[in-house]
């Protein structure tokens, strides 16, 4: 089977502007600065949202293929230049390079600009979700298939798994895969409607839970061939090794409490890699900080990785990005590849105590990671899950 690399990555969120920035704040961890946007008359009872900073908004033409570039179009632009150029891979019209982007809101925000202030939405006088993806593609110039997903906040991760198979089916020889999402208010209500935003900070996993923060981002990684980039002088992160797709069908918004569709995913995406969960060396959960999804994807996780569970360090990013929604999954493999790559794992933020009824290992220093192989997992409303098996890859040896 064709393997699949990943050699580019790209990010910016409120708590940086790049990759490399985003490193350094993922091992000097400090609290995420949440701020009230301004809702005008929203009447909802928690009005928090980490934005990014005015002075680090992306800025990009305000057209593209025809379309308004939105905020969150914006963002994932700058996320897939910054990955296409770390891979090396600007101004290369010789290889079919593909975009699948994920998104739960896709450009809502320019929707509800249009029914608040009757702002123009675009030449069209509209923007449909699958613009994304052929935007960013005539944008950077790129030839090979163009996909845009929702799936929720699983987006960025099915759009990675896409790309993959797109590379491994010899449609793409490159896929940028990633997701992206930025301040909507329809997605701060639905998320309070449903009672899942938190009055204080986002703490997954952890005793004092009581609901997640909602933050902006996008994220991407180039997928590539692996004999393409074996043969050229370029930075290898890590492999998609393994993909574990699957449905609850149970609840427009919750998850199954028996989880056991969390559970396929994450035994299928095992399966596919080849492993087996004593040869996990860490794991990035979904993690969203809500009581009920926490304690269902922990339970899940306690069957899916039994007898191993309880011995592996896991990483939660939420409590210093925020749920990131569809940029969430893509972020998470960031976070893996380079835990991975370093060998340690920072300390997770925040949590002053695990919730005991969770029983999972959330170091809070740093922590020391014996082999090659993390799985990250990201679900999503609708009984979307998706579950990725991420390798560390031994140049030498290829």
């Amino acid at each position: 089977m064709t393997r699949v690399f990943i050699t580019g990555l790209g990010a910016v969120s409120h708590a940086a502007r790049t990759v490399p920035e985003l490193v350094s704040r993922l091992y000097d961890p400090k609290a995420p600065e949440v701020v009230a946007p301004d809702l005008g008359d929203m009447n909802i009872p928690t009005k928090r949202f980490a934005l990014m900073a005015d002075e680090d908004r992306p800025a990009a033409p305000e057209t593209v293929a025809g379309f308004a570039t939105s905020e969150s179009m914006r963002a994932i632009l700058v996320a897939a230049r910054e990955a296409l150029a770390d891979a090396g891979h600007e101004d290369d019209d010789s290889l079919r390079i593909g975009v699948v982007l994920g998104s739960s809101n896709g450009d809502a925000a320019l929707v509800e600009q249009y029914r608040t202030r009757g702002e123009q939405l675009s030449e069209q006088g509209w923007v449909p979700m699958f613009a994304a993806a052929p935007a960013v593609a005539s944008e950077l110039g790129t030839t090979g298939p163009a996909l845009s997903l929702s799936n929720a906040c699983a987006g960025s991760g099915y759009a990675i798994a896409i790309g993959a198979q797109l590379i491994e089916s010899g449609e793409a020889d490159v896929v940028i895969a990633g997701g992206y999402e930025t301040f909507s208010r329809v997605a701060l209500a639905v998320f309070n409607q449903v009672g899942a935003v938190s009055q204080g900070t986002c703490l997954p996993f952890s005793r004092d839970r009581d609901g997640t923060t909602l933050g902006e981002a996008a994220a991407a990684v180039v997928l590539e061939r692996a004999d393409l980039a074996a043969g050229r002088d370029c930075r290898i992160y890590g492999e998609i090794a393994g993909q574990g797709w699957s449905c609850d069908a149970f609840h427009v918004t919750g998850l199954d409490p028996e989880g056991g569709q969390l559970i396929r995913a994450m035994r299928t995406s095992m399966a596919e890699a080849g492993v087996t969960p004593g040869d996990l060396s860490m794991v990035v959960p979904h993690g969203t900080g809500t009581r009920n999804n926490d304690s269902v994807e922990a339970a899940a996780t306690a069957v899916a990785l039994a007898p191993h569970a309880a011995r592996i360090p896991f990483y939660s990013s939420k409590a210093l990005l925020g749920h990131t929604a569809g940029a969430s999954g893509t972020l998470s493999v960031i976070a893996a590849v380079t835990f991975l790559g370093r060998g340690v794992m920072p300390p997770n933020l925040l949590i002053d105590e695990v919730d005991p009824e969770v029983g999972l290992m959330l170091p809070m220093r740093e922590t020391p990671l014996a082999g090659d192989t993390a799985m990250v997992n990201t679900y999503g409303f609708g009984g979307n899950n998706m579950s990725l098996i991420v390798k560390k890859v031994d140049r030498e040896s290829l």
